[in-house]
């Protein structure tokens, strides 16, 4: 079993079964003591904002801000930075814990050895 997971999520409110999945996955790995690295890209970048995982719904779902709170507990949360850009999210903007880097830091992190890496 790879010692890291290096998790991309894509998809946001508007595929929101693959975004759910993505966050439990990340949660799950977590509290089985897995190296968690979650990359939000995409929709999902609106995440790295206070309160919008809070309006996230999923029937038969955790709860999404519970996810997210696993995974920064005891992982690391990653906004894109052009994603962030695109949005207008600065550093200031972001829940505590959340780190802005880019596609190198991405493929470093992907690349890196006992990794393995899942795009939702």
């Amino acid at each position: 079993m790879a010692k890291k997971l290096v998790i991309k999520v894509t998809a946001g409110a508007d595929a929101p079964e693959r975004c759910s999945q993505a966050f439990t996955v990340a949660a799950v790995a977590v509290a089985s003591g897995v190296d968690v690295s979650v990359w939000l890209t995409g929709e999902s970048a609106w995440f790295a904002l206070p309160g919008r995982a809070a309006e996230f719904e999923l029937p038969h779902a955790a709860p999404l801000p519970d996810l997210i709170d696993s995974v920064l507990t005891s992982g690391r949360l990653t906004l894109c930075t052009q994603c962030a850009a695109r949005r207008d999210i600065t550093e200031k903007d972001v829940i505590e814990g959340v780190r802005i880097a880019g596609a190198q830091v991405f493929v470093q992190e992907a690349l890196a050895e006992d990794t393995q890496a899942l795009v939702y």
